[in-house]
């Protein structure tokens, strides 16, 4: 295999080129709207990367922890403007997840829809923060 034949493979196997804040929301601008709500209630929290992808937004300190994704952008119908995703060790029980997934044994990944403002709220915060600490 030569090496122009490897990164054909990467392109081909889904691996996203970074792109801009402004590029990723591109003709989403309510889901634009609560990103930048979501970072202004998170901002104390500590410090983080971000790593942007025409698919998602991955926050990151040693590894991932959170990821943004617009829904309608793959769903066609889906009018949910937003969704996070939280990485935990334990499986919360709250009702206001979407899906919580365990893509390995105490890996949970809880997906949480963002409609308004009012959906970034304490709750979230500490949800965000106990991510975080994991990161």
């Amino acid at each position: 295999m030569t090496g122009d034949d490897h990164n054909y493979r990467k392109e081909r196997r889904g691996f996203s080129r970074p792109v801009t804040l402004d590029q990723f929301f591109e003709g989403y601008e309510r889901s634009r709207f609560l990103f930048d709500a979501l970072v202004r209630g998170i901002h104390e929290v500590g410090v983080y990367e971000l790593r942007i992808t025409k698919s998602q937004i991955a926050f990151r300190r040693r590894k991932n922890f959170a990821w943004i994704w617009i829904p309608g952008r793959y769903l066609g119908t889906n009018r949910t403007p937003l969704v996070i995703s939280l990485s935990f060790t334990r499986r919360d029980g709250s009702t206001r997840w979407k899906e919580i997934a365990e893509p390995v044994p105490g890996k949970f990944i809880h997906h949480l829809e963002l409609y308004s403002n009012e959906d970034i709220d304490d709750e979230l915060i500490q949800w965000y923060m106990e991510s975080w600490l994991l990161g």
